[in-house]
């Protein structure tokens, strides 16, 4: 009986089975960031402890990181706080650290592929919920929360529940105008925001084997919003030629030998899956959210549920979406005004998002009122994009080029919504609150999508604006 990759993964980072049924696994490479790390240090100091492999643990500042005005000290007095606290944390326990001087610095999750440190079969972890990005890679990528931060630094172990895994297969093709954002909101949809709880996802079929890395990140990236531990797709060529020759990837030789190991981690041919969920392509169309969870999405062409149609909690859950987002069933969504647009995030600050961004913005204008902002997901990804003039396009068109950061995908700094403020936003999160003001109302689309309405003032189906 063959073998998924998660599987396989698992047994290989295995330790031991613990007596709650738990397996001790071992961690490959740990990912670090400047908000949920200071308690875990300190703890380590409590205990008198060091951190057991220091060189499998890479930092970078993302969360709190201004994207206009970097100067030292920080204009917010936490976020220089936490700026110099993992700054001192790094340089005691001989941590390498990626901040705002230096030209690796990103998004956590941006980085770690860019750098080459994140690779297939490797086991990894983060404080961060969005850390099954990494899975994009054939790797097997956890969020984890601040005491497990303190346990991987001091062990490089976590104890972890084991898993089942569901196949995904997006066969066929994707339509013009529709992007690896569209198919995992679909997914997600479709599945439900619990849908994924107790599995990890692993998606594959036509539509995914077509994608570039940067894509399957999007796809991997939000499975966490699906519910699912963890999301991976498995190594094929793409994923070879993207890692060859990044800093910290095997070189020479050692690639080659490396590259062998991680077909051989791939899903077996009869590999058997505990749920298989087939999706075609063609019926994927743009897609946005209209409610306070991800879940809750419609195509561009379609309307938001009617209550008749629902029952129970899931009504409820609508109404509430209703009642805060100030939409009401059966409305369209196409054509509802927006007051910001955001594109970046770990989500879709890569450099193809920002290339798909910019073919919308080229020639146009942000529409009045409209407060336009885009924020590569590292220095790296804005060098190159400002390479290319990507950074030209969008200010003739009136959006604000940034620095790098997280900047309002979740707002721990200057970048937030204000008051009841509606954003189309490429990040990966419309819960209540999440872009920094208690009423501001966050729909989420795929970048294209958000160009599209920043320059129409509206949500707009960026198929008609293509050339």
């Amino acid at each position: 009986m063959g073998k998924t990759l998660l599987h396989k993964t698992w047994e290989a980072h295995s330790v031991r089975q613990l007596a709650s049924g738990q397996t001790q696994l071992f961690i490959g490479l740990h990912l670090v960031h400047e908000v949920t790390s200071p308690q875990a240090f300190q703890m380590l100091r409590e205990r008198g402890a060091k951190v057991r492999f220091p060189e499998r643990t890479f930092a970078t500042v993302d969360h709190i990181v201004p994207t206009d005005v970097t100067d030292r000290p920080f204009i917010d007095s936490l976020a220089e706080e936490m700026m110099s606290t993992i700054e001192k944390n790094t340089e005691e326990f001989e941590i390498p650290l990626f901040d705002i001087n230096d030209r690796r610095q990103g998004i956590v999750h941006v980085i770690g592929p860019e750098l080459g440190l994140t690779q297939p079969g490797m086991t990894i972890a983060c404080g961060d919920s969005h850390t099954s990005t990494h899975g994009a890679f054939g790797a097997i990528a956890f969020g984890i929360g601040t005491s497990q931060v303190r346990d991987v630094l001091a062990t490089q172990c976590l104890a972890m529940d084991p898993l089942k895994v569901r196949r995904i297969n997006v066969s066929g093709a994707l339509s013009d105008g529709v992007y690896a954002k569209d198919v995992i909101l679909h997914i997600i949809g479709l599945l439900g925001v619990k849908g994924g709880v107790g599995y990890g996802y692993e998606y594959g079929g036509d539509v995914i084997d077509s994608m570039s890395m940067e894509e399957r990140m999007t796809v991997c990236n939000m499975s966490i919003e699906g519910g699912a531990r963890v999301g991976y797709v498995n190594p094929d060529q793409t994923t070879f030629d993207y890692l060859r020759g990044r800093p910290h990837a095997p070189a020479d030789g050692d690639f080659d030998r490396a590259t062998s190991w991680w077909e051989s981690m791939a899903s077996d041919a009869d590999a058997v899956y505990d749920d298989v969920v087939d999706i075609q392509g063609s019926d994927i169309g743009p897609t946005i959210t209209w409610g306070i969870t991800p879940g809750q999405s419609v195509s561009i062409d379609g309307v938001i549920p009617e209550l008749g149609t629902l029952e129970g909690d899931e009504r409820k859950s609508v109404q509430e979406a209703l009642d805060y987002m100030g939409f009401a069933e059966g409305q369209s969504i196409a054509g509802t005004p927006v007051d910001v647009t955001f594109v970046g995030s770990c989500t879709n600050g890569r450099l193809s998002d920002l290339r798909e961004a910019a073919k919308v913005a080229q020639g146009r204008k942000v529409a009045n009122g409209v407060k336009a902002l885009v924020v590569p997901g590292s220095q790296q990804v804005s060098a190159a994009a400002e390479a290319e003039g990507l950074h030209e396009i969008f200010q003739e068109a009136g959006f604000e080029w940034r620095g790098a950061g997280c900047s309002m995908c979740l707002a721990m700094n200057p970048d937030k919504l204000q008051g009841d403020q509606r954003c189309a936003s490429s990040s990966n999160r419309n819960f209540k609150g999440r872009q920094g003001s208690p009423t501001g109302r966050t729909m989420l689309m795929s970048p294209a999508m958000v160009a599209a309405a920043a320059v129409s003032g509206e949500v707009t189906d960026v198929r008609t604006l293509m050339n």
